[in-house]
């Protein structure tokens, strides 16, 4: 009996060596559009089956039926780009801020024919943010939310308040000289804490380093404070 074994490796953004690249790392849905679209390209030398799906980041995600997307299961041959579209569906969203869900393309590639023995495939999937931002804060953008960010040091931890409408992406912070990067983000209006590691201590003044990815998926420039 012949068996197939499947194995699902998830990647938490749009990874070069994915069989299926998403073309960019992140997706930011205009407030005053019903749709838009991201393409995808098959840099496998066989066929892929592409599956997409929305998944919630936490409790402030809005629905995931809030959009759909179409085709959520299509083929894809080697080489080929294609493009995933992402539909609003009418449900209300929040207006005075944004709100963000997961943009998950998993590609798997396809079988041209049986074969005589048992075989690993390997199903990769690209994990994105996809962010909807209302039309009311069109106007707006994480370049100009970065420098209003409030730190704190927090009995050994390290809290940024975003005062914000914007989900805010870190790129880079620097803690007294001391990278502590993490693929960190703080949701609008809300805190994030990072715990204690390495190079965070609680005596004394503390000079923090920051910088924030933009809509393009780019690193901003780079702000500090000295916080006690």
């Amino acid at each position: 009996m012949r068996k197939y074994y499947y194995l699902l490796l998830f990647i938490f953004s749009a990874a070069s060596h994915a069989s299926i690249v998403v073309g960019g790392t992140r997706v930011i849905f205009e407030g005053e559009k019903k749709t838009t679209t991201i393409s995808v390209e098959n840099k496998d030398r066989v066929t892929n089956i592409v599956q997409s799906w929305l998944s919630v980041v936490d409790s402030s995600s809005p629905p995931k039926d809030a959009f759909i997307i179409t085709p959520p299961l299509f083929k894809l041959k080697a080489g080929e780009q294609g493009f995933v579209r992402i539909v609003r569906t009418g449900k209300p969203l929040p207006e005075d801020r944004e709100t963000m869900l997961w943009l998950n393309v998993k590609g798997i590639p396809a079988m041209e024919q049986q074969p005589d023995k048992n075989v690993v495939q390997f199903a990769i999937n690209s994990r994105i943010k996809f962010i909807y931002r209302p039309t009311a804060l069109k106007d707006a953008s994480p370049e100009k939310a970065a420098p209003n960010l409030q730190w704190f040091k927090d009995n050994g931890a390290l809290r940024v308040n975003n005062p914000s409408p914007l989900y805010i992406n870190f790129s880079q912070i620097q803690y007294n000289g001391v990278n502590i990067s993490g693929g960190w983000f703080v949701a609008p209006h809300a805190e994030l804490v990072i715990p204690k590691k390495d190079g965070i201590t609680s005596p004394g003044s503390a000079k923090i380093v920051w910088s924030i990815i933009n809509d393009y998926g780019m690193p901003g420039k780079k702000y500090n404070t000295t916080i006690q």
